[in-house]
């Protein structure tokens, strides 16, 4: 007997055929292989939103081959990725091949590994409709915001805008914070630290005046208490020892393993996203083969199963000691609008340490897999045990504050840290204080502060903000972050995200327009209602059909009062001037990407090609500037306007800024570490950028 097993990638296929043997042929879709066409809308609204489903372009041949594989076979299994677009691709996959939908032919891994692909084989289920439902309602809604509102926007604000659910929501929180940068203004206050060394010590320990609720406002007020602080006595007037637990954090789920990799490794979510998706298909490993390092990584679920549980704490106790291993084992709670579909993010075999497979893995996926399995086994150590001190020095009535704490055990910090986007306490040791005890005042600082506006969002603050406002799904994430910065909403400028001119537009036309589509509440009652479809609690067609009434009336409206209406952009002016005409030339947008073109079209029809100057002049030739080019997959380098009359390149960016030790041109390293260098090998000058 024959059978084919069908996955999304040849990666996953490889490393499943090596699990199943001889009696099993194993081939990829290559992810979907049937879709709503991009041409049109291919819902048919006035059909109850029928969708219109077509072979995707470009993928005819590959469908014919698995047909005749198909054909081959005595038994066909749909084993595409265990969440909703997975479900979605098998139940196109079973229309294709004219499959029985009440057929047990659907399976599901969570790990790709021996016991995760037998345990799968051995539970095949019919396609669950609910989950498919539950795709097609998004992917219909999606379409239906985006094709209906992408051409309005376009229309008024740019050529080539989009809209969409999810995306215009993100835009508009980003905005809102540059708006509220923009409106904070700043307040004084002050501050008085001093260092005090306790009677028969050298030993210097800091402290902070602490005046309750009262604040310093100014100089003068600061002045003032220096004064009275200037020839008293000091007193250690208490003295509180304690002790406290610090636990580690929970394994990772999507969103999370997204936020610590940008934080830790600087990684944008798709770059997470896909290596972590070449970890849970299969890498091949020195005498295991093509295996699964980490289990499905489209979670939220916080959940562990007892195998898990019990291989790391056998590897913890063989590791660190019975010491590193807590009274019992950790289990953490999952959010309440969790799917809990899948386990959390995890080694699939916590045994196997990273650096044992270093020289299996690329660069990437070293580093990532290396993030997992610290988390995941930290997450099951004991906790870090801290021994605090907390000082009270008093002085003419004034009362400063010291703390300190010493770790006493190391617990699961021995192996990892979670990272934080807020600085975090440092390790300090007081010296030994007691009340009573006479202390001499070393030095005492006024300093003078301002208070800060709230920060711009990094990509994980982001992610967080989504999260915890019920916006998009873990899946969504990458592809959402991806979109508003190639459609130059945002820009990223380090590592924060920025609105540009065209996204503040964007947001100011849907706030006036389509404030539903960007209300935060809104969308995110939009997403609990898309999750009840994948219950069975809600049909996807009428939820579909509560939503579109009302979004249609808006945007026919929208249409009515903005006709002849175009929001002008100062960005897309230039300091070019036309020599046809006189005018200052503007940017344009056209199929093929940017231009330079005379805004008294059709009078005047001078265009030029776009080009985005650097501001530095060619260290090859002196005479060029030095331009931003992108590589046919989009990636920015740098090269000469003289081109190819001079033909200086570079993948780093070049400064104003010239080199103290030979004259040359500075660049700008990429990478996690922000340096400064000269590119001239004889030279070698090189120096950090202060951030």
């Amino acid at each position: 007997m024959s059978n084919l097993v069908i996955v999304e990638s040849p990666a996953k296929a490889k490393t499943i055929k090596k699990y199943l043997g001889k009696d099993f042929d194993v081939i990829a879709s290559m992810g979907h292989v049937r879709d709503l066409p991009d041409a049109r809308l291919s819902v048919d609204i006035k059909n109850n939103y029928e969708p219109k489903y077509t072979i995707i372009k470009g993928k005819e041949t590959l469908v014919k081959d698995i047909k005749k594989h198909a054909e081959s076979c005595d038994k066909v299994f749909l084993a595409t990725d265990p969440d909703r677009e997975g479900e979605a691709i098998s139940w196109h996959l079973a229309y294709i091949l004219d499959l029985d939908l009440n057929d047990s032919n659907r399976v599901e891994f969570n790990e790709i590994t021996k016991s995760g692909v037998s345990k799968g084989m051995e539970a095949p289920r019919s396609i669950n409709l609910d989950l498919v439902d539950a795709q097609q309602a998004r992917r219909v809604l999606d379409r239906l915001v985006g094709y209906k509102l992408s051409p309005f926007v376009s229309q008024k604000i740019r050529r080539g805008m989009s809209a969409g659910r999810v995306q215009s929501v993100a835009v508009r929180i980003i905005v809102d914070r540059e708006e509220e940068i923009r409106a904070f203004k700043p307040e004084e206050y002050w501050t008085i630290d001093a260092k005090f060394v306790p009677k028969g010590s050298r030993k210097a320990f800091p402290a902070t005046l602490h005046l309750g609720k009262d604040k310093i406002h100014n100089q003068q007020e600061a002045e003032e208490i220096l004064s009275k602080l200037e020839n008293a006595d000091y007193f250690v007037t208490d003295v509180k020892h304690g002790t406290r637990k610090k636990s580690p954090a929970p394994p990772f789920i999507t969103s999370t393993l997204q936020q610590e990799a940008s934080r830790k490794l600087g990684f944008q979510s798709r770059r997470t996203m896909k290596v972590a998706q070449e970890l849970y298909e299969g890498i091949e490993i020195d005498e295991l083969g093509a295996t699964g390092l980490i289990t499905y990584m489209r979670t939220d679920s916080l959940r562990i199963s007892a195998q898990a549980v019990a291989e790391v704490t056998e590897y913890i106790g063989n590791t660190f000691g019975e010491k590193y291993l807590p009274p019992k084992p950790r289990f953490f709670k999952s959010r309440s609008n969790a799917q809990d579909g899948h386990e959390a993010i995890r080694p699939t075999m916590p045994s196997l340490e990273p650096d044992k497979i270093k020289h299996n893995l690329t660069s990437d996926q070293y580093k990532l897999y290396s993030l997992i399995w610290k988390r995941f086994v930290a997450s099951q150590m004991a906790d870090s045990i801290q021994k605090t001190t907390r000082a009270d020095i008093e002085g003419n009535g004034y009362v400063f504050k010291a703390s300190g704490y010493t770790v006493s055990f190391d617990g699961f910090t021995q192996l990892y840290t979670e990272s934080k986007d807020t600085a975090e306490e440092k390790s300090l040791e007081l010296p030994p204080l007691e009340k009573g005890m006479s202390v001499r005042k070393k030095e005492i600082v006024p300093n003078q502060h301002f208070t800060q506006a709230p920060p711009r969002y990094t990509e994980a603050s982001l992610i967080k903000t989504l999260e915890e406002n019920g916006i998009g799904r873990p899946s969504t994430y990458a592809a959402t972050i991806s979109t508003i910065t190639s459609r130059e909403y945002v820009k990223r400028e380090s590592k924060t995200l920025v609105p540009t001119e065209l996204g503040e537009a964007l947001v100011k036309l849907m706030k006036e327009r389509f404030p539903k589509i960007v209300n935060l509440k809104f969308t995110a009652q939009m997403e609990d209602s898309l999750d009840t479809v994948e219950k069975g609690d809600v049909d996807w067609r009428s939820l579909i059909d509560g939503f579109y009434k009302d979004f249609d009336e808006t945007l026919k409206k929208a249409k009515a009062d903005m006709e002849g209406v175009k929001i002008e952009l100062e960005e897309d002016k230039t300091d070019i001037i036309c020599e046809n005409c006189g005018r200052n030339m503007v940017v344009k947008f056209g199929r093929f990407g940017k231009f330079i073109a005379c805004p008294g079209y059709p009078e005047c029809k001078n265009v030029k090609k776009f080009v985005q100057k650097t501001g530095v002049k060619c260290p090859k030739c002196s005479d060029g500037d030095v331009i931003i080019k992108t590589t046919k997959k989009k990636t920015i380098f740098y090269g000469c306007s003289n081109y190819p009359k001079c033909d200086f390149v570079s993948w780093n960016e070049p400064v104003e800024e010239r080199c103290p030790q030979c004259g040359g041109v500075l660049f700008k390293k990429k990478g996690k570490k922000q340096v400064l260098f000269c590119e001239n090998k004889d030279c070698g000058y090189e120096k950090p950028i202060k951030s």
